[in-house]
């Protein structure tokens, strides 16, 4: 119910999500923000760094998703991937995303995050870049953002469809999971469990 609440008030009532999200991350920030500030990640995929979204240039993350295949959006469209969508992003406090760098050449190899609510529940997602997919990438960022989310105690969701076959494997292989509820469209809504 609420996740189709929260897709309603995104797409149709932009302005009072805004609100929303602004009042979630003052509020969330105010009962996980110690936690986050202790937290470090040990889940790091060799040759990779993390890096939080807010230290990424966001010109750097528009064209991270500009060069991304068409196809690539079918499955994921938590938001808007323009300029102002994704400052909206780096200053949400509940907003927890990650970059995924190569410590090669510093190309933006993945992006995950985990979208969270004051009320201690995370709802996670991720996408890699057309040119590193096929390495694991996609399980990598699952165990990060299970790590993070669960190390500050939220119980962390995802929606995927199990058309989109490497998102799908990914998600079942990085967690234990439970099936919610199997939605329209041959989609899954799981919860991520620990383990």
């Amino acid at each position: 119910m609420l996740y189709k609440i929260a897709h309603i008030l995104r797409d149709k009532l932009s302005w009072l999500w805004n609100i929303i999200e602004w009042m979630n991350g003052v509020i969330f920030y105010m009962r996980y923000g110690k936690r986050l500030r202790a937290f470090s990640f040990s889940v790091v995929p060799e040759g990779y760094e993390i890096v939080p979204i807010r230290d990424i240039p966001t010109d750097g993350m528009v064209e991270f998703f500009a060069r991304q295949p068409e196809e690539a959006f079918m499955y994921f469209k938590p938001h808007g991937f323009d300029t102002g969508s994704i400052k909206m992003l780096q200053r949400n406090k509940a907003f927890l995303g990650y970059v995924l760098c190569d410590r090669l050449n510093g190309q933006i190899a993945g992006y995950c995050f985990n979208r969270c609510f004051f009320h201690g529940q995370g709802f996670r997602g991720r996408m890699v870049d057309i040119n590193y997919r096929g390495k694991g990438l996609g399980t990598a960022m699952n165990k990060i953002l299970n790590e993070v989310g669960f190390g500050i105690g939220l119980r962390l969701f995802e929606t995927v469809s199990k058309d989109n076959i490497p998102s799908y494997r990914s998600a079942m292989s990085a967690s234990n999971v439970k099936v919610v509820k199997e939605m329209p469209h041959n989609e899954l809504y799981l919860e991520i469990l620990k383990g």
